[in-house]
């Protein structure tokens, strides 16, 4: 299989992925976000008021 031909990034300001603007020093570098511990857990929301329950 023949190696793939590395590609340049765009050379003008109309580049749409954040990759090509950090590398034309258009954008700074992004955070890379930190991964969830638990992402299965229901959010911690409070507990449905009840209509005999005063606000």
């Amino acid at each position: 299989m023949p190696d793939p031909i590395p590609r340049l990034p765009r050379r003008d300001d109309s580049a749409a992925d954040a990759r090509s603007l950090e590398q034309l020093g258009r954008l700074d570098p992004q955070p890379v976000p930190a991964p969830s511990v638990q992402p299965f857990l229901e959010p911690d929301l409070p507990p449905p008021l009840l209509d005999d329950e005063p606000e």
